[in-house]
């Protein structure tokens, strides 16, 4: 059974994981408050570096801070055709996280769908042992999750990890 995932819960996978985590990120858009404005100066042609902004910055810190130890931080974004103002801002902001040690793929959607990746939710994987299922409303806003740690439904998890790089470019264009 499934434990209810926590924002506690997600920081002490993330700080603690030993090797790797792994995300597929999959809404068109998220609803965070904190990212707002680096989107409306992306939009409006004006774009800060988002390590400007205090919540990113912390981000990248973690990031940084986790990949100098060795660790690998990786993430999938599946992409709408064409991609929605929020993932464009996402491929323009993915640059700080790259230069801080994060490697971040993309796929189309329809690409995704095609060798039946799970597009409905995102989940991280840590360590190819602990699943972090994270739900969203279509309008991107968090409704909780849930820490998986049954074999059986890790095991498909790291089926799909390995699906979603091999079937993902880097950089901004996909295809």
């Amino acid at each position: 059974m499934p434990e209810q995932l926590t924002g506690d819960d997600f920081n002490h996978l993330f700080r603690y994981f030993t090797s790797t985590a792994f995300r597929l990120e999959v809404q068109p858009v998220y609803q965070v408050a904190e990212e707002q404005q680096s989107i409306d100066e992306f939009l409006a042609g004006e774009p800060r570096p988002v390590t400007e902004f205090e919540f990113y910055a912390a981000w990248l810190n973690q990031i940084r801070s986790v990949t100098s130890q060795g660790r690998k931080v990786e993430r999938v974004r599946v992409l709408n055709e064409p991609p929605t103002d929020y993932q464009r801002w996402e491929i323009w902001s993915g640059q700080f996280n790259s230069a801080a040690g994060e490697v971040i793929r993309y796929i189309p959607r329809s690409k995704a769908e095609s060798i039946d990746l799970p597009i409905k939710d995102d989940w991280w994987l840590f360590d190819s042992q602990r699943l972090a299922v994270m739900r969203f409303s279509d309008r991107g806003e968090p409704l909780g999750g849930e820490i998986f740690t049954d074999p059986t439904v890790v095991n498909q998890h790291n089926h799909w990890w390995r699906l979603a790089l091999q079937n993902s470019s880097s950089g901004s264009h996909i295809g």
